[in-house]
C-alpha cells in the first residue's frame, strides 16, 4: 500500500547532489565536481552526513559505483556551524546523459522523532548526445523526469513522476526548495515561501515552474509502514525522492 505523505515543510531536510555543470558541451572540459551534502537548501543550515551506502553513476546501460571516490570533507552552513560532507571529481569519458546518484545513511530526525532515508540523483549531460535522461535506477524512491531535466530556462516547468518500489504514488505531495546557495535570496517570514508544496494528480505526475536561475530540490517524501529502532523504540522509517534541476536565464 502505497501512503503518500510529507514532512512538515519547517523541516525540509534535503539531500543535496549538486555538480559543478548541467551541461558539458566542450571535450576539453571533461571533469566536474558533485557537492553531496544534508541540509536546508533555502535557509543554508547544515545537518551532519555520514557517508553514503551507495553513491555512483549510471551511463550507456551501465551502473558504475563511485562509493570509494568519495573525500570526506568540511563545510561551513550560514551559522558557522562547520559539518562534515562529501565530495569528489568525476571526469567524463564519453558521451551520454549520466545519472549520478546517492543513497545516505538514515538520518535520525529527534525533533520529528522519525529516520529519514532521501535517494538523489542530478542528471549531467555530456558532448551533445541526449540519451538516457528518463532511466529508471530501480531505487526504492525515485522520481522519473518527464521533462528532459537539464537545458532549461528560468521559467520552464518541470514534470516528473513519484515512484516508490517502481509505481507511481497517487497524488503524493512533493515539496520544492531552491537551492539559496550565497544566500542572497530573502522570502517573507513564512515557511510556505521558503518550501513550496505541490501534489501529484492520480498517476503520481506532478507539475512546478521554476521562478528563479540557479538549482531546485524536489523531494517526494513517503510514508512506508517501515521502522527503525532507536534507543530500544521502533520509530517511523520516511522514505523520499530527490531529484536536482538547474535552470539558466535566458540571454
Amino acid at each position: 500500500m502505497l501512503v503518500a505523505g510529507v514532512l512538515a515543510p519547517a523541516q525540509a531536510h534535503y539531500q543535496m547532489l549538486i555538480p559543478s555543470d548541467d551541461v558539458v558541451t566542450h571535450k576539453e572540459r571533461r571533469a566536474i565536481d558533485l557537492d553531496i551534502r544534508f541540509n536546508h537548501p533555502f535557509e543554508g543550515l547544515g545537518v551532519p552526513m555520514e557517508k553514503p551506502v551507495r553513491f555512483g553513476v549510471w551511463v550507456a546501460g551501465r551502473d558504475n559505483d563511485l562509493l570509494d571516490r568519495l573525500q570526506a570533507v568540511k563545510v561551513k552552513d550560514r551559522m558557522g556551524e562547520v559539518l562534515p560532507a562529501f565530495m569528489t571529481t568525476y571526469a567524463f569519458r564519453k558521451p551520454g546523459d549520466h545519472i549520478f546518484y546517492v543513497v545516505p545513511q538514515p538520518f535520525w530526525d529527534e525533533a520529528e522523532e522519525i529516520f529519514l532515508v532521501q535517494y538523489a540523483k542530478v542528471v549531467v549531460n555530456t558532448f551533445g548526445l541526449e540519451e538516457g535522461w528518463d532511466h529508471e535506477l530501480g531505487m526504492e524512491a525515485e522520481i522519473v523526469p518527464l521533462t528532459r531535466p537539464y537545458g532549461l530556462w528560468t521559467n520552464n516547468v518541470f514534470q516528473g513522476i513519484a515512484k516508490l518500489d517502481g509505481k507511481p504514488v497517487p497524488f503524493a505531495k512533493v515539496s520544492v526548495e531552491y537551492y539559496n546557495q550565497d544566500g542572497k535570496v530573502s522570502a517573507p517570514d513564512a515557511d510556505p515561501f521558503i518550501t513550496q508544496i505541490i501534489k501529484a494528480d492520480a498517476n503520481g505526475v506532478f507539475t512546478y515552474a521554476m521562478p528563479k536561475a540557479g538549482w531546485w530540490g524536489f523531494s517526494a517524501l513517503v510514508e512506508n509502514n517501515k521502522t527503525m529502532e532507536h534507543n530500544g523504540k521502533a520509530y517511523p522509517l520516511h522514505t523520499g525522492a530527490v531529484i536536482w534541476i538547474k535552470t539558466h536565464n535566458m540571454p
